[in-house]
Order: structure tokens, then sequence, then C-alpha cells
């Protein structure tokens, strides 16, 4: 009898030791029950599912990538003579911006802030053109204009967006893609122009100065061997083929889409994630919580192309206006996104006012500088926007002088209908408990923290 009741004994402990380690655990209880060898894996840090990732191959730069480079790194051709590319797109920050400015400073003197923050150009190989909805299913079916396309997208209902029904939400009919954080640029080519010529960047002050400065620069003389000497008598091509060739450096170096952080290599199943980093990854793909992987997604594409932590789309999220911006000292001065001043295709269609592109979360935790109004510098402050805006906005809004808070004052209130309160967890009502706790969102920023390329495994050597 006793040997029995000891058995019993060891069993009941045994069920006790289970039932601890499942609430424990991070892994959902449903998960456990659906798929116990894969939930006891994934508990351990592993993943339980690898795949392998398809990766571009890496080859020597052409003699048009080579060409780029020097022009990516070119000073002269700013007013300043000290302004280039990689000023603002520093290779050491995940060529995003190396200081926590909310917008970089430009022109002649240095003196000049820009309009918005500077995002990165990482990952930007794969950006899809600017669209509204998803493309046409059949083959001869053609997309029809943008204002057409934003006029049917009034009448259409539109899908909540959760980390576990990311799919259907891609059928929406909802801008999407291109460059710059309103989507105007469509080509690597485009976006290099911009800051080229911006007045308020690198302040090229026309085509005709910046070909000058490219005919008179160090490796002129490669213009001529890719293009012929005619190549100088045409300032508009001279100009057009240079920021080509700023596209082709960035499509061609591996270091611009790299995918060697921890998260690729626990995807390949090469690393284990801490029990921090597994927390937050629970966190970052539970609709009830973070849900951050319905705009950031975060699994591999079906042909093994690595996630790039965006949905490419456009959101309204209701950002605290930025007063540390030089144009917000302008009482009537607004950034409307896709509704200008950057782009002035779309001014008319107001329902789009306030909305701005999903960067991707891949390097984050190495940003200073957060959102197209650089209103926040680290990650915490950024999960607490989330947390807080509806639930307590005290805590993410200023008063005003009848000492109520004045939510969403970054968007004039005609727009603010188009400020997403559906997809979670931005559905939460003023008083209700926040999505995440402290420890949860320390959680979240040590998941973000293995999207940081560079990773090198225990004892071994840098991820590929």
């Amino acid at each position: 009898m006793r040997v029995l009741a000891s058995l019993v004994s060891l069993f009941a402990l045994g069920v006790c030791a289970v039932a601890v380690a499942l609430w424990c655990s991070p892994v959902p209880v449903v998960d456990w029950i659906s798929n116990p060898e894969a939930s006891w894996k994934l508990a351990q840090g592993e993943n339980p599912a690898p795949v392998q990732l398809v990766r571009p191959a890496a080859a020597p730069l052409s003699a048009m990538a080579q060409l780029g480079k020097l022009v990516f790194y070119d000073t002269s051709l700013s007013s300043s003579g000290k302004l280039a590319c990689e000023s603002c797109h520093s290779p050491q920050h995940a060529y995003g911006p190396p200081g926590d400015d909310p917008a970089v400073y430009g022109g002649p003197a240095l003196a000049s802030q820009g309009a918005r923050a500077v995002p990165s150009l990482m990952y930007l190989d794969r950006e899809p053109n600017f669209s509204i909805g998803p493309d046409p299913s059949g083959d001869n079916d053609a997309l029809l204009p943008l204002p057409q396309r934003a006029a049917q997208a009034r009448n259409t209902s539109r899908v909540t967006k959760t980390a576990r029904d990311t799919a259907q939400a891609a059928a929406n009919i909802v801008p999407q893609g291109g460059m710059f954080w309103d989507g105007r640029a469509d080509t690597l080519q485009i976006q290099a122009m911009g800051p080229l010529l911006n007045p308020l960047e690198m302040d090229g002050g026309s085509i005709q100065i910046v070909a000058a400065k490219l005919q008179a620069a160090p490796y002129a003389n490669r213009f001529a061997q890719l293009f012929g000497a005619q190549i100088f008598a045409a300032p508009g091509m001279l100009v057009s083929e240079a920021m080509f060739a700023v596209a082709r450096y960035q499509i061609e170096d591996q270091s611009f889409h790299p995918y060697s952080s921890k998260y690729d290599a626990w995807l390949e199943g090469k690393a284990r994630l801490t029990q921090a980093e597994l927390r937050g990854y629970v966190l970052f793909n539970d609709p009830k919580k973070g849900d951050c992987a319905a705009c950031h997604v975060d699994q591999a594409s079906p042909d093994g192309l690595p996630p790039l932590f965006t949905d490419h789309q456009f959101e309204a999220l209701g950002l605290p206006r930025n007063p540390k911006l030089v144009v917000n000292q302008a009482a009537n001065y607004f950034d409307l996104g896709l509704c200008g001043p950057g782009r002035t295709d779309l001014e008319k269609q107001t329902q789009y006012c306030g909305m701005f592109l999903t960067p991707t979360l891949r390097n984050a935790a190495t940003r200073k500088v957060f959102f197209h109004n650089g209103v926040y510098h680290n990650l915490q402050d950024v999960l607490d926007f989330y947390d807080f805006r509806d639930t307590r906005p005290e805590k993410i809004y200023p008063r005003g002088a009848d000492g109520q808070i004045e939510k969403f004052n970054d968007l004039p209130k005609p727009y603010q209908a188009n400020i997403d309160v559906s997809d979670p967890p931005l559905d939460r009502k003023l008083g209700q408990a926040p999505a995440l706790s402290h420890g949860e969102e320390k959680d979240i920023i040590a998941f973000l923290k293995t999207l940081t390329d560079g990773y090198v495994p225990p004892g071994g050597k840098p991820a590929a």
C-alpha cells in the first residue's frame, strides 16, 4: 500500500509540475493542446518548424553599383559640401540617421531642419510600388487609376487586422507600397533624387548644378566609360544615371539587405530564443496583447523569402504633435501624409489624410528616432504610445489652455475619423486596462532586439 501511495503521490506531483510548467510557459495553453511537440520545442526557445530562407546571392558589385557607391558617399553634391546620402543614411546605424534629432538639418549652412524623420534605406529592394488595394487577381486585369481606386475604397468595408489573420486583411482596399513616409517614390532611383534636390536636405540646387559637380568629380571618368563622353552634354541624363547607379548600389550591396539577425537564424533553426525573447515573440503575435505582427508580418513567405516586418500598408495612428519640429512652430501646419504636403496627387482623397507608411521593424532597436515626426526616441515610449493612447491619453497628449487633453493633436479634427481605432491594440477605450504590462513591454523589446542584423551565435561566426 505504501508503494502504491508513493506512486500516486509521485504521479500527482508530476501532474502538478506539468500544470505549473504549462501555466508559466509563454506558449498559449491551446497550442499545447493542439500541438504539444511543437509547443514543447517553442517553450525551450527553439523554432519548431525551421525553414530555409532565400537570401540574395553574394556577388561582386557591378561597375554601375561601384559608381553608385562613390556617389552615395560624395559630400560635394550638397550645397554645404558636408552632406552625402551616407550622412543621413549611415551604414553604422542601419542606413538610418546617426543622431536623435526628429529630422536632420541640411541646406547651405546645415541650419535648415527637414520636416520628417529619416527612414532607413535597408530592405527597400522588395518594397512594392505604391497602389491602393491588392493587385488584380487575373493576368489580364489592369489597375484602375488611383483616384478611381480611392473612390472604390470609400464604399468598401475594411477587415480588422490581427496577427493571426493577415491574409484576409491583405485584401483591404487601402494604400500600400512606395518609398518615403508617403509612398511617393516607386523606385530607389526616384527616392535618391528627392534628398539630393530638397532645399532642407542636400540642397543640390538644380539638375544643372549637380551635373556640373558630377562632371568635376574625381570619378567622372567612370560616367564616360559607362555611357560615353556625350553623357556630359545632357545634364538631366547625367544626374538620372547617377541616381540609377545609387539605386544599383543599394540593390547589389548585401549590407542593405543582409537578413543576418538572430531572428533569421532562429527561423532557420540555428539559434534559440531566450525566455524573455520568446515571451516577446508570443506577445508580438498575440491579437489580445501586442498584435504587432498584424502590420509587421514576421513569417517567411511561402517561397522562403525572409519576413520584412511590414505589410507595406498605410495607417493613421494619431501620434502626438512634436514641438521639436521647426515646421510645427506654425500652428496651422499639419503633415497629412498621403494628403500632402510631400505628395499632391491624393490631396483630395481626404479619407487618407494622416496616413503614413508602416516601416520595417528590422534593426528598429538601433534607431534613435521613431515615427514620421520623430516624436519618440526609444522603443519603450513607442510601446507606451500603443498602450496608453486610448486607455490613458493624458500620458500621451498635452493639455490645452482649458485643461482638456488634446488627443490626436497633430491632425485636424475633420480627418481624425481616419485614425485607426479598430485594429488591436488600438481598439481599447478610456479607462480600460492597457494591452501590455510594463514587463510585457520589456519582453517585446527583447524580441525586437533579435531583429538587429549582424548576429553572432555563441562561439560561432556571424550569421549569413
